[in-house]
């Protein structure tokens, strides 16, 4: 389902020189490097940072910085870099000053496995030389933080099993928790952040059938904000993942202007998942292709 693997006669010497000559002298061959790092998995990506450094006694990151610019420069160094330290750019960037992008904070921490999360905290303490769950808990708050934090200690049940007497518990604690005056959120924390995937599907449909509605319409009319926002992320990406993601990519490029950033985040950090899938689910739902919608 990738769009992004490893690259056939990969040969990192040829790579460098090819990218050298692009980079060398007076104007830059942009196609030569797409045609590379396009084409290259991240990990033969980190391989070429190692051999330009080796052939050219150069940087490779920072040769690139110094001959591109504007969106195609984040794309391409957002390629260069290993999945979690990109995702710790992103969540630092996003709590960088006045006010936090508490969006981009539920887009990463809700749709990321165990091990992703457990690499982003490393790569933010490793660049930033600060906790990534002290930084979420100082720019955010109430029950949205609590939910950060939950996710942040990358705790979730990431088993294939489902149990049917527990999807009937969970699906009626839930269902308890969202009865009477106000919306019992731990309860919503306890099972929505810490259960596998299989099984918050099981849930979601035993809680549908039992109450008539779905778990996204109880959220909507229980929560607000941030919180809101974080709890749909996570039904919507476990629920129908290749459908989510190509709403975030419509919700990218919809109204006036690109938001470049969110593009950016969701086609390298799929690139080599399930980008193609993503791609086949946006064609069905919205009648166009990708790159077609993004052209335009």
């Amino acid at each position: 389902m990738a769009t992004v693997t490893d690259y056939g006669g990969f040969d990192a010497d040829s790579d460098c020189q090819i990218l050298r000559k692009a980079m060398k002298g007076l104007g830059t061959d942009e196609k030569a490097i797409v045609d590379i790092l396009g084409n290259r998995s991240n990990a033969q990506r980190q391989k070429l940072l190692v051999q330009y450094k080796a052939s050219f006694g150069r940087d490779l990151v920072k040769d690139l910085k110094s001959e591109l610019g504007g969106n195609f420069e984040d794309a391409i160094l957002a390629m260069m870099d290993l999945p979690g330290v990109f995702d710790a750019r992103c969540l630092k960037k996003a709590m960088k000053g006045l006010g936090t992008d508490e969006s981009v904070l539920v887009e990463i921490m809700c749709t990321r496995s165990n091990a992703q999360i457990q690499a982003i905290k490393k790569a933010y303490k490793a660049g930033f030389d600060k906790d990534l769950e002290g930084a979420l808990e100082s720019e955010t708050s109430g029950d949205f933080k609590r939910v950060l934090i939950g996710l942040c200690a990358a705790g979730r049940d990431e088993s294939p099993d489902v149990d049917d007497s527990k999807v009937a518990e969970d699906a009626k604690a839930l269902e308890e928790a969202a009865q009477g005056m106000g919306t019992d959120e731990s309860e919503f924390q306890r099972i929505i952040v810490t259960r596998s995937p299989v099984h918050l599907r099981a849930v979601f449909s035993a809680f549908e059938e039992s109450t008539g509605k779905s778990i996204e319409d109880v959220i909507k009319s229980e929560m607000t904000g941030s919180l809101e926002k974080a709890y749909l992320t996570i039904v919507g990406f476990f629920s129908r993942p290749m459908e989510f993601f190509a709403d975030q990519l419509m919700r990218a490029m919809k109204g006036l202007g690109t938001d470049e950033d969110h593009l950016i985040r969701v086609i390298v950090s799929r690139s080599e998942t399930d980008l193609r899938a993503i791609k086949a689910a946006f064609g069905l739902k919205y009648g166009k292709t990708l790159a077609r919608s993004h052209c335009q």
